[in-house]
């Protein structure tokens, strides 16, 4: 692990890695970057790599980059997407969608990405999870998680149901025994969306996150409804997340990354300076 944060960061600034992070969140179809509500009605909102620069330079602390059509599709990432954006940006990179097997994440590392997130296959293949944590690192592996409220009922009693395909498919598997059971398997975080909250710009799902983020014992990113600064100080607060997924609030200029960290300041909120990496424009 140690060998991978040097990567980034000198000495002094490993002493940030208990920060609470920012993380701008590209979801990628067709080669565009799109957004929707609730995981429907998904827009153009302009080209993954510029976009990704223009964050990396506003002082992102990560990205994430979603394919988001890769699984219903059952078709594999767009590894010409994920190598030009891994040139263009010299921050942590995630990388989610269409990975269903350990040469999937190889490929997507191999182009740059610093970690995958498996979702859709991982539910379908638990394994995959272990055998990524043991070939690159648990701190590699990202156990992504679309989650439902479907209230408790049998075989899911915490109310929370896992949906995979890209919100299309039910499975019946409880969100909070599925986060355990991948953090048991190996995974090194966990990047938790609500579909209920996704594109409202209504705030996080609050219930949700602090189940998750209080019944493991690695990170958990949140995502899914962030629409004001409030919302992250707050899910970053009581909702007990190590981090916060933005999408909306930043694609349509309603907020910079600047703005965000600033109010977090203001709050009282240990995070990352907005400058950070730009100094370090290395891997």
């Amino acid at each position: 692990m140690e060998t991978v944060i040097r990567k980034f960061f000198s000495d002094g600034d490993i002493l940030e890695m208990l920060s609470k992070r920012i993380i701008p969140c590209l979801d990628v179809r067709e080669g565009r970057t799109t957004k929707g509500i609730k995981f429907e009605n998904n827009v153009d909102i302009g080209d993954p790599v510029e976009m990704a620069r223009f964050y990396y330079e506003a002082g992102a602390d990560e990205l994430v980059f979603y394919d988001i059509t890769a699984s219903h599709e059952k078709r594999n990432i767009m590894i010409d997407v994920v190598r030009r954006v891994a040139e263009t940006i010299f921050i942590p990179f995630s990388v989610g969608g269409g990975i269903r097997t350990l040469e999937d994440m190889r490929a997507v590392l191999l182009a740059g990405a610093e970690k995958v997130s498996v979702n859709s296959a991982a539910v379908k293949n638990p394994e995959i999870i272990s055998q990524g944590a043991r070939a690159f690192g648990n701190q590699c592996v990202v156990l992504g998680m679309d989650v439902k409220h479907v209230g408790e009922k049998k075989g899911i009693p915490s109310g929370y149901e896992i949906v995979i395909n890209g919100g299309r498919t039910y499975v019946g598997l409880d969100a909070l025994e599925w986060a355990q059971k991948g953090q048991l398997l190996g995974a090194g975080e966990i990047c938790l969306n609500s579909i209920d909250a996704d594109g409202t710009k209504d705030g996080y799902e609050m219930d949700l996150t602090r189940l998750i983020s209080d019944n493991v014992t690695i990170p958990v990113i949140a995502s899914g409804g962030a629409g004001k600064p409030e919302h992250l100080a707050q899910v970053l607060t009581t909702g007990h997340a190590d981090a916060a997924l933005i999408a909306s609030m930043v694609h349509y200029g309603t907020y910079t990354i600047e703005d965000i960290k600033s109010y977090l300041v203001q709050q009282g909120i240990k995070i990352r300076p907005a400058h950070t990496y730009q100094a370090n424009p290395s891997r």
